[in-house]
């Protein structure tokens, strides 16, 4: 069995509240002055998700964490603008929705039928800046989020590699334990064949929290009924909403995020549920250093951060050819 399926298969620990905190307090102590420099990315509440996603090994969640410092030194993610993305954002294949679940946890809007650009690089950055200011929004205290995706008009043209594979590698690598449900609404049957092929490399708790609703299924419609209020859930959702996405709406909604960003990072995060992600830039700068002084300690450390959902090259290609023949 190779080690992605077997992490996958992996029982998850359940620890107490003091070992949680000893286990948080070891990473840091791993961290070194980074932890001090960066306060905000290494808070407890920060390392606690990487610690999750890790399965609470502190050497790979430690690992994990500054793999994400040093892509969000380069990457810069929380200086990505909505005037820098607009163009991915017209036909409204992701988009914030107005409303949260019941939970209280912001809800995105997916509708991969709406791919408007070709550019693997813009569509992975416009994911990023929804991820941002998704969690900058979030008014829940656990930081999860919820993916409502729509799959109206999906074929198999929709399906790409390689957005897939790099999807897969940013949510996973970089924004871990940030999903709390994704709800798959009337997905086609040639996506369940696709299904049944990547579920057994994600991980159980990842799978568990992905569910299917047809809309015309009344048991799995209570699945709706249970997370959101009615009458602010969209009609296309089979709520009585009838307000959809209005770009120019949605352009002027999301510049108004751009300023509070901004007044984000210049306050020092003040944000309770976004703190544990976003960066202070001359934080950032100053830490530089001290990634490369600490270089050598994590070439020796080998355990490979997982891409592609934990789904090998193979056999993610091996599921995208099987949907595509089942389709004919």
């Amino acid at each position: 069995m190779s080690a992605r399926k077997s992490r996958a298969n992996a029982t998850e620990k359940v620890l107490s509240n003091q070992e949680q905190q000893a286990r948080i307090n070891e990473v840091k102590k791993f961290m070194g002055p980074i932890a001090h420099k960066l306060p905000v990315l290494c808070s407890d509440a920060s390392i606690l998700r990487y610690l999750k996603a890790r399965n609470w090994n502190t050497k790979k969640a430690n690992k994990m964490l500054k793999e994400t410092l040093k892509w969000r030194l380069e990457y810069k993610p929380e200086k990505i603008s909505w005037e820098d993305i607009a163009q991915e954002a017209k036909t409204g294949k992701i988009y914030r929705a107005n409303y949260t679940d019941r939970q209280g946890r912001t809800v995105l809007v997916m509708r991969p039928s709406s791919q408007n650009t070709e550019s693997t690089t813009g569509q992975i950055r416009y994911l990023v800046y929804c991820m941002e200011h998704a969690i900058l929004s979030s008014n829940s205290t656990d930081g999860y989020m919820v993916w409502l995706i729509d799959f109206h008009g999906w074929n198999t043209s929709c399906l790409s590699l390689k957005v897939t594979r790099d999807t897969a590698h940013v949510l996973q690598n970089h924004y871990p334990e940030r999903l709390g449900l994704a709800i798959l609404y009337n997905p086609p049957k040639v996506f369940e064949s696709f299904w049944v092929m990547v579920r057994p490399f994600l991980e159980s708790k990842t799978s568990k929290k992905v569910k299917f609703v047809y809309s015309n299924n009344p048991e799995s419609l209570k699945i709706m009924a249970d997370n959101f209020d009615a009458d602010k859930l969209e009609t296309s959702f089979g709520g009585k909403n009838p307000i959809g996405f209005n770009y120019e709406d949605y352009s002027q909604r999301m510049m108004e995020d751009d300023k509070k960003m901004t007044r984000f990072i210049d306050s020092g995060c003040s944000s309770p549920t976004y703190k544990a992600l976003l960066s202070k830039s001359q934080l950032l700068d100053s830490a530089a250093s001290d990634f490369d002084s600490q270089a050598s300690d994590d070439e020796s450390d080998t355990d490979e951060i997982p891409s592609n959902l934990g789904l090998p090259d193979d056999k993610l290609q091996e599921a995208t050819s099987a949907t595509t023949s089942d389709s004919r």
